[in-house]
């Protein structure tokens, strides 16, 4: 299949930290995520997230995170990644994700009955244009009941129900799906 006929994979953020405060788990999250979302080409996106509230655009978000991180190049990753327009901020979901970001996925070592799926599927999606958002929770217990619910599939990447430390996660995640895809 043509390179120009792939869906378009996005790395979703969601806060399940701190609604109000920006905390630096946040600011570590983003300057991780974006270097991953740049290496396997794939976009970025938060939900949620307590960004000060003069910061509307995603250069200023990104300029603001490199602003007090080293990680990933000084930010410059993350920088780089909203340059392209290809990082976003969205308010938490409410009844659903916005569409342009694809059909959600939710990662967790927890999948629901009958909604599991592996690594390869996703990338099966992805190869056939379909564009997919790969839904990751911020915070000590993962994505909330309310926001697990709203994708229709689950994705354990470990598929042994092993629960990975977030950022962990992010890379097995993202590199298994790409592997799949011959990235």
């Amino acid at each position: 299949m043509k390179a120009g006929r792939r869906g378009r994979l996005t790395i979703g953020l969601h806060n399940s930290y701190d609604p109000l405060r920006f905390r630096e788990a946040h600011r570590r999250a983003l300057a991780r995520a974006g270097p991953l979302a740049l290496a396997f080409d794939a976009n970025l996106a938060t939900f949620g997230f307590p960004f000060p509230e003069d910061l509307a655009q995603p250069t200023e978000l990104a300029e603001w995170v490199a602003s007090s991180t080293s990680i990933g190049e000084d930010g410059g990753y993350l920088k780089r990644l909203s340059e392209e327009g290809r990082f976003q901020s969205f308010p938490a979901p409410g009844r659903g994700f916005p569409p342009q970001l694809g059909e959600p996925v939710a990662t967790t070592s927890r999948p629901r009955e009958g909604k599991g799926m592996a690594a390869s599927e996703v990338a099966a999606m992805l190869e056939r244009g379909s564009s997919v958002l790969l839904v990751f929770g911020l915070g000590p217990h993962g994505l909330p009941r309310k926001v697990a619910e709203i994708p229709r599939r689950d994705l354990d990447v470990t598929g042994r129900g092993m629960s990975l430390e977030t950022c962990t996660a992010l890379g097995a995640v993202v590199a298994a799906v790409c592997a799949h895809r011959g990235q």
